[in-house]
């Protein structure tokens, strides 16, 4: 990881946008929305019982940024009560990032708190872990380390 000139800080902690996750109440309603007033559709759909969530990515364009829908397999889960809490709608902001280990102990170091002690599961069997929204001006920023990279 390089350092940048202007902090002495490691740079390039991110290597794209990965995704942006929206919050929604009902999967295949929100899937077929997003395919009629938007032409977006779905290259990936699974259930995460550790997340609570059964999700669906959907392809924009020729890049690989996704958009992540999200919707509770439980009234418990965490996208459930986002929803109760502030409505569907966006609810993260993910980061790919190459090493996830590395990004979060420099993260910590810059004094950010993140929610897992240790990396968890994430979409397609990557790593994620989560910055606290309170650390990040209200967003909740997740760090992705995709299954092709991670150890």
């Amino acid at each position: 990881m390089t350092t940048d000139p202007r902090t002495g800080l490691p740079a390039e902690l991110f290597t794209t946008i990965d995704h942006v996750g929206i919050a929604v109440p009902d999967l295949d309603e929100a899937l077929a929305f997003y395919a009629q007033a938007f032409g977006v559709h779905s290259v990936h759909e699974e259930v995460n019982e550790e997340q609570g969530v059964r999700e669906a990515m959907l392809a924009v364009g020729d890049g690989d940024t996704r958009i992540q829908l999200l919707a509770p397999l439980t009234p418990e889960s965490t996208i459930a009560k986002f929803i109760g809490r502030s409505g569907p709608g966006l609810q993260q902001l993910a980061f790919r990032v190459a090493d996830l280990d590395t990004v979060s102990a420099t993260l910590r170091e810059r004094g950010l708190r993140l929610l897992y002690d240790a990396p968890r599961r994430g979409t397609s069997g990557s790593r994620v872990n989560f910055v606290h929204p309170k650390d990040a001006g209200g967003v909740l920023v997740e760090l992705v380390e995709p299954a092709s990279t991670a150890h």
